[in-house]
C-alpha cells in the first residue's frame, strides 16, 4: 500500500530484457535503506527489490507489467518516481494507492498557468475507469486531485513543488503515463454496475 507522495526521483542505470522479463537497475539516495524483497512503487507500479549492489538496486517487471504500464519503455537515463510502501500508523498524506496500474493514458496538453501547470490526459474509456472532479487519481505514482473530468480525459493542476520533485518536469505532450484510478471509486462503480 502506498500514498502517492513521491519520496525521490531515481535514475534508470540499465534496462535489460531476460526472457520475457525486464530487469531495471536504478540509482537512488534511498538505496542504503532498502532490502531485498521490499516493495517500491516505480511510476506507480509496485515492484519487488531483487538485488542491491554498489548503490544500485534491481527490480523485475514481468511481461504483463510491461504491456500494461509505461515501464517497458524505460531506458538508461530515464527518471522514475519512487515511493516505498507506507508504514502502518503513519499519516496518509496522499490517498490510498495500491501500486496496481489500471491502464495507461497519454499526455494531451500542458499549459503553464502563472506559476503552476495544468496537465490534461486522455485514456481509453472502454476499460470502464472513471474520474470525478475533486476526486483522486494517481499519475506515474503521484497522488493528485482531478480538476476537470470528462468521459475519456481529465486534467490535474501541478504546483511548483510537485513539478520540481517528480518526473512531471520531463513530461511532454504525447508521453505515456501510468494511471491508477481511485480504489473507492472503482468499488462504487463496480457495485452500481452489478445492481
Amino acid at each position: 500500500m502506498f500514498t502517492g507522495i513521491i519520496e525521490e526521483v531515481g535514475e534508470v542505470i540499465e534496462s535489460a530484457r531476460e526472457n520475457g522479463n525486464l530487469n531495471i537497475k536504478i540509482a537512488a539516495k534511498m538505496v542504503p535503506e532498502l532490502k531485498i524483497d521490499q516493495s517500491v512503487a516505480h511510476n506507480g507500479v509496485c515492484l519487488t527489490v531483487v538485488d542491491i549492489k554498489d548503490g544500485i538496486y534491481t527490480v523485475t517487471a514481468i511481461k504483463e507489467t510491461q504491456e500494461k504500464t509505461n515501464l517497458g519503455n524505460l531506458k538508461q537515463g530515464d527518471r522514475v518516481n519512487l515511493e516505498r510502501a507506507m508504514i502502518l500508523g503513519d499519516r496518509l498524506d496522499g490517498h490510498i494507492v495500491q501500486g496496481h496500474v489500471d491502464q495507461t493514458g497519454i499526455c494531451k496538453n500542458i499549459k503553464e498557468e502563472n506559476g503552476s501547470w495544468l496537465f490534461t490526459f486522455e485514456y481509453n474509456p472502454g476499460m470502464h475507469n472513471i474520474t470525478i472532479e475533486k476526486g483522486s487519481i494517481t499519475i506515474d505514482g503521484v497522488s493528485l486531485t482531478v480538476v476537470n473530468s470528462k468521459l475519456n480525459e481529465f486534467s490535474v493542476a501541478i504546483i511548483p513543488y510537485t513539478y520540481s520533485n517528480t518526473n512531471f518536469k520531463q513530461l511532454k505532450q504525447g508521453d505515456k503515463v501510468n494511471l491508477e484510478f481511485d480504489v473507492i471509486g472503482k468499488y462504487v462503480k463496480r457495485l452500481t454496475e452489478l445492481s
